[in-house]
């Protein structure tokens, strides 16, 4: 089977989750045999790589430039020249370079030029209102679909799999022009990322979508039902599909090179923005350092909310015990989950939550939100809603207090951890392209 993969971020190129996802997925599928073409919006052509290494930029019939990837032997990546990115500032869009053509595929014309309306649900003069969302991100969601139906112009497929919002439009570009089925992965909606201040063109761009693909896949129920509830989407036409772990070869050291203080760690790894629920996360540290003194809270990521959360933390007075680390990855990933006690995960709505399962890979105790899809599958994790800060901190005390609990978390975590398998979620995939392709949802 031929699958027409879109997505907007791919390992090296990766912001959060999704790219995480889309290569465990990729990966499983190209073990099965199936062949996938992932079109990948690049503004730029960087090629430093974490883990997944470009072994060629090469077309011999014209058309495309493709990217091979080491490890994904039926899988090829196409860079388009769209810049696709929802979580960051006006001044950061602005500042990415424009016009980046590649050899053979398009024009600088046809790459800085509008693209059309493709199936765009907010004609009506919608407006995008106060939101995460910057610069003129809904235009370079419209020149992707446009480039991305140049692109299957060029192939054959069997199956169309878009993932997230963005990449909706192309996705139903691309089915009303061939024919083919259109599957959509949800990852994440609007209510997930925006809360109460859904951003309304977003939202209609994700509805679309959702009713004009053959078959939906979620990532929990949790988001199924958000799915079915707010988008009024068929519950027969929804498949849960979990996402899994990259287990390597190698176990993960179970030995630790620790900070030199006697300080206890409590990590907060993702973006820090609304829906990952910092605040929460800052306000159980002030009522665990009433109690304890020994205690550093590490606050690992990017976000709009980083600014406000600085200035929290101080006007808290715990500044002086929360350390921000920014965006990490790599070796600084594995080193701060080294160093962590505790992996605390307070989200407001999470539709999965993939870090938890990295912590407990690297040995590490998780608390995590109630309100998150990984909670649905995880026996072996503290479990706390994601508002009440009171039980977390008295969570996180008796977690760093008790070394038995500790223990038994960590013990009984790394052997639950193995249970979630990307192969299997392929088999799972594979079957929602054989009901879509037999027209049956």
């Amino acid at each position: 089977m031929r699958i027409l993969m879109l997505g907007w971020e791919f390992p090296p190129f990766i912001s959060g989750g999704l790219g995480t996802a889309c290569y465990g997925l990729a990966k499983a599928l190209s073990d099965l045999g199936t062949e996938i073409l992932f079109v990948l919006p690049r503004g730029g052509a960087d090629r430093r790589v974490d883990r997944v290494h470009v072994l060629s930029a090469a077309d011999d019939r014209g058309g495309p430039v493709y990217w091979t990837v080491q490890g994904l032997e039926h899988v090829r990546l196409i860079p388009v020249a769209a810049a696709l990115s929802p979580y960051q500032t006006e001044a950061g869009y602005l500042e990415q370079p424009r016009g980046e053509t590649y050899a053979g595929r398009v024009s600088a014309e046809e790459a800085v030029s509008p693209a059309p309306d493709l199936h765009r649900p907010t004609s009506l003069g919608i407006t995008s209102g106060p939101s995460l969302y910057a610069g003129d991100l809904f235009g370079e969601v419209n020149r992707y679909a446009r480039l991305v139906a140049e692109v299957a112009r060029r192939h054959e497929f069997d199956i169309i799999h878009a993932h997230d919002w963005m990449t909706y439009p192309a996705g139903l570009s691309v089915a009303a022009l061939s024919g083919k089925p259109l599957v959509v992965h949800v990852h994440s909606t609007e209510f997930d990322r925006s809360g109460l201040h859904v951003n309304q063109r977003v939202y209609d761009v994700e509805r679309a979508g959702l009713h004009g693909a053959r078959s939906v896949i979620c990532v929990s129920r949790l988001t199924r039902g958000i799915v079915t509830g707010r988008y009024g989407i068929p519950k027969s036409k929804c498949r849960v599909i979990y996402n899994a772990i990259t287990v390597d070869g190698e176990p993960v050291p179970t030995s630790v090179h620790r900070i030199e203080t006697s300080d206890k760690i409590v990590l907060f790894l993702g973006r820090i923005t609304m829906q990952k629920g910092p605040e929460y996360f800052l306000a159980a540290a002030k009522k665990v350092l009433e109690v304890m003194d020994n205690v550093k809270f590490v606050m690992a990521g990017s976000g709009d909310m980083i600014r406000r959360m600085i200035e929290l933390a101080a006007a808290m007075g715990v500044g002086h015990r929360v350390t921000f680390t920014g965006f990490l990855r790599g070796a600084d990933l594995d080193r701060v989950f080294k160093m962590a006690d505790l992996y605390v995960m307070p989200s407001v709505s999470e539709p999965f939550g993939l870090a938890p399962l990295e912590a407990l890979q690297h040995d590490v105790p998780v608390l995590i939100s109630k309100q998150s899809g990984v909670s649905e599958v995880l026996t072996h994790a503290l479990k706390v809603d994601f508002w009440d800060i009171h039980e977390m901190a008295n969570k996180i005390v008796a977690v760093l207090r008790h070394p038995p609990l500790q223990k038994t978390l960590r013990e009984h975590g790394a052997f639950e951890v193995r249970k979630f398998s990307w192969a299997d979620a392929g088999h799972a995939c594979m079957a929602v392209y054989k009901d879509a392709a037999e027209g049956r949802k």
